[in-house]
């Protein structure tokens, strides 16, 4: 009885709805899916979501929602978790959010990505929570199209305070964390998600920790330009793999800053193995050479390497073929990553070429 008197109090125009209707409503959200006590729980969130609209209006956004590529079911989690979504304006929210998106290049799909990832998007205002953010990241030098990209790949962004939040880890970056003006939109562009970190909680802990190591305040801003996701790691995880790269490895400080991707690949399945594979066949590999590679291509590169060191030892090679030996072939025969490419909009305008960050194998960031 308190569940019914809150939501009728919350929505009176339930009490002007016969008894078919409210289960003409009710069935509405059932038919797509949603068990009852999901349904319970939208209603106490949004009570409004049961009464206030006519049921015309509820079919036209859910119609709406649908041309994203979202199921009739898809549709009905989304409501369950954000039923806020109800309350919003096709003419006056939803299609000016749309076209806004479409002028950033975001496709259909993307915005399917950022809807069902985060729904609160489609629910706050354009103009006073949107387009603000927009101008900054536009103000310190990132493309439209690239802008479009982050939020696909991180939609939160968008909920973030400018003020309160974006900025202020922007400032930190640039002040703190040593990443030049001219590097900034590429570290944001490349790494969204930093936006989202705590500054006391993570973002300082892991600078501390990194300039700890001898790395020199413009390295690190360098490292984190072409590696955001850098700062984002749980230093439990980046403990064990720097130990093993210095003392077992025994590789210089310098490898690491030349690739700080070092520290995405698993210890145990991917760095110790191969470096075993290494030292078995007595060769010796750049850490990008190493690691950034499948299991296929990485036997390949060491049997070729094999060869050359046993024609070498083998007289057979002359002077010149002495120069190319392991360490000076991982130049002709490094790996090239998979490569986006992002313009920042500064003037001159500056090319930047980044790996996906998806590439080779990846742990946890927690």
């Amino acid at each position: 009885m308190d569940w019914m008197g809150y939501v009728m109090s919350r929505c009176p125009q339930l009490l002007c709805c016969s008894m078919e209707e409210v289960k003409t409503r009710v069935g509405f959200f059932l038919d797509m899916g949603m068990n009852e006590k999901d349904f319970g729980t939208m209603v106490f969130d949004y009570p409004r979501v049961l009464g206030y609209f006519t049921l015309e209006e509820m079919n036209q956004k859910v119609n709406y929602l649908k041309e994203f590529g979202l199921s009739n079911e898809d549709v009905g989690r989304l409501l369950a978790f954000k039923p806020q979504l109800m309350g919003c304006s096709i003419e006056e929210r939803w299609k000016p959010l749309v076209k806004y998106l479409y002028y950033l290049g975001i496709s259909r799909d993307g915005m399917k990505r950022m809807l069902v990832i985060k729904p609160m998007v489609f629910c706050v205002d354009l103009e006073q929570t949107i387009v603000p953010k927009v101008r900054f990241f536009q103000d310190i030098g990132i493309r439209d199209d690239a802008i479009g990209n982050m939020l696909v790949k991180f939609p939160p962004l968008l909920t973030y305070s400018l003020y309160k939040k974006i900025r202020p880890v922007v400032i930190f970056l640039m002040t703190k964390a040593g990443v030049s003006e001219r590097n900034i939109a590429k570290a944001i562009a490349l790494g969204p998600e930093l936006l989202g970190c705590s500054i006391v909680n993570k973002l300082e802990i892991n600078l501390k920790y990194l300039l700890s190591l001898g790395i020199r305040h413009r390295q690190l801003g360098e490292m984190i330009a072409d590696f955001p996701v850098l700062l984002r790691y749980n230093i439990d995880l980046l403990r064990p793999k720097y130990k093993y790269l210095r003392r077992t490895m025994v590789r210089p400080l310098q490898d690491l800053i030349e690739f700080p991707r070092f520290f995405s690949y698993s210890l145990d399945d991917r760095i110790i193995p191969r470096h075993k594979v290494l030292v078995e066949n007595r060769i010796n590999f750049k850490l990008r050479y190493m690691l950034a590679s499948t299991d296929e291509e990485f036997q390949k590169k060491v049997e070729a390497a094999v060869e050359r060191r046993r024609k070498f030892e083998s007289g057979l090679m002359g002077d010149n073929s002495q120069a190319s030996d392991t360490d000076s072939s991982e130049e002709e025969t490094d790996v090239q990553f998979p490569e986006t490419e992002i313009i920042v909009s500064s003037s001159p305008k500056t090319r930047f070429n980044f790996n996906s960050l998806g590439s080779g194998d990846s742990e946890d960031l927690n």
